[in-house]
């Protein structure tokens, strides 16, 4: 799980540095899912079952709904927070599209709940993670009130150098923890944990200590059972990350978890089917979410050339050179190195049904995978489609041969080409003359022979 987590964050970091603030079409409403991210309510309720203490509060999805909750569950009369369930972060300083500002805020007024409620449900809250369309609200949740003494920040994730999880640790939160690394550094303190061994006292114990609790207190003794508590949640639930921001000393010495995140191993869901019943389908690419059903690889990008490759390594190769010939490409697409006919076809779909794609690359080393498995997979899909898109396709390895002779009386027009830089050149190239057809009020097409 180590490796596999280790892996799909180098490839989000490699994704991010890529395609920058424009990862995702504007079409689009989120990006990958590799790792499930559930809503804050949902968080709330695990920390619960661990024992890990928490406000009060209650999820809703209508604005009578909202009435009820705040009534049965913050009591009426009572200060709450009303908060969009929305998988993106920044929610506070977000914006509704129908101008509404704002998706956290503190009610203190009578009405006043259910009134942000009707602005927030059924709008779609726009982010600086969002793309312009934003992500749609179909819940809220509301929590009481929460008086804090002072705020901290407390994870756990899993670290390549320490391989296995690790603590990350400040006495500062309640803001961006990366500012508070950038600022005062001597304010991080990191924890890591032998995962065959667990957490031990002495880990706790300085865990709480950092946190700037008074060894030897009540608040001392609560914060480490809370990091204890925590730990045993993020261990048996197979998490990749649980985030506490912040976590409070309240009035009365409390420590209560305030805001929470937990993502879990998508691997682990034959395992925790109970966590990933959950996951919010309307938070996600539904482009990625049908690519899942037939384990294809897929992300979302911001041009106009659909890309399926075999092989992360060169999926991203393929992308780069496509950026250096001038082009775009339009997504990450690895079909894997053992794709059935089936699965090839079901990409090449996803590819022709995005409407910003104009041209393809299909750019396949057939080591595990054939290459004739490729072609019949894409011949398929041209021909139950009706693929009108130009194709550009590159195939190297086994079985190219017959590969090549299944394209060459398949009775579509494929440019074939076997040097990997030219075959860029030609896909850009040809993409480039569509757009400029397009502009001109002109139909290209692929055609058959």
């Amino acid at each position: 799980n180590n490796l596999i987590v280790c892996t799909l964050k180098m490839l989000s970091t490699a994704f991010k540095k890529f395609a920058g603030s424009n990862l995702l079409r504007g079409s689009s409403l989120l990006g990958s899912t590799r790792l499930l991210n559930v809503h804050e309510y949902v968080s709330m309720d695990v920390f619960r079952k661990f024992g890990v203490p928490v406000p009060n509060g209650g999820v809703a999805t209508t604005v009578d709904e909202v009435g009820k909750v705040y009534k049965d569950v913050i009591g009426d009369g009572n200060d709450c927070v009303i908060k969009a369930m929305v998988l993106t972060g920044g929610r506070g300083l977000g914006h509704f599209d129908n101008g509404f500002q704002g998706g956290v805020h503190l009610c203190t007024k009578p009405g006043e709940v259910t009134d942000i409620a009707g602005k927030m449900l059924g709008h779609n809250l726009i982010t600086k993670q969002t793309t312009a369309e934003g992500m749609p609200c179909n819940k809220v949740m509301l929590v009481q009130r929460m008086t804090m003494k002072r705020e901290m920040y407390i994870s756990i994730m899993l670290d390549r150098e320490s391989n296995g999880p690790v603590f990350i640790a400040s006495p500062c939160g309640g803001t961006s923890i990366e500012d508070v690394a950038a600022a005062t550094p001597d304010k991080i303190f990191k924890q890591p944990i032998n995962a065959s061994e667990g957490m031990n006292d002495t880990q706790s114990t300085f865990l709480a200590t950092s946190l700037g609790f008074e060894p030897g207190t009540e608040g001392h003794a609560e914060c480490k059972s809370v990091c204890e508590k925590l730990y045993k949640l993020f261990a048996e639930h197979d998490c990749t990350l649980v985030e506490v921001n912040p976590l409070a000393e309240t009035n009365e010495g409390r420590v209560m978890v305030c805001d929470g995140k937990i993502n879990f191993d998508d691997n682990a869901e034959f395992r925790q089917q109970n966590i990933f019943e959950f996951r919010d389908r309307s938070q996600e690419d539904p482009r990625e979410v049908e690519a899942s059903k037939y384990d294809l690889n897929y992300i979302g990008l911001t041009g106009n050339i659909g890309c399926m490759v075999n092989g992360a390594g060169l999926a991203m190769s393929t992308m780069d050179i496509i950026k250096l010939k001038g082009g775009d490409p339009a997504n990450f697409l690895d079909v894997g190195g053992g794709a059935s006919e089936q699965q090839v076809q079901k990409a090449f779909e996803l590819l022709n049904a995005d409407k910003n794609v104009k041209t393809l690359f299909v750019n396949i080393f057939g080591g595990i995978m054939k290459c004739d498995v490729i072609a019949m997979g894409v011949i398929n899909a041209a021909q139950a489609i009706g693929m009108k898109k130009p194709i550009v396709i590159r195939l190297k390895g086994t079985n190219v041969e017959a590969a090549n002779k299944l394209i060459e009386g398949s009775g579509f027009s494929m440019i074939v080409e076997d040097d990997f830089e030219k075959a860029a050149t030609k896909v850009v190239k040809m993409t480039e003359i569509i757009e400029l057809a397009e502009q001109a009020g002109l139909e290209v097409s692929a055609v058959s022979k």
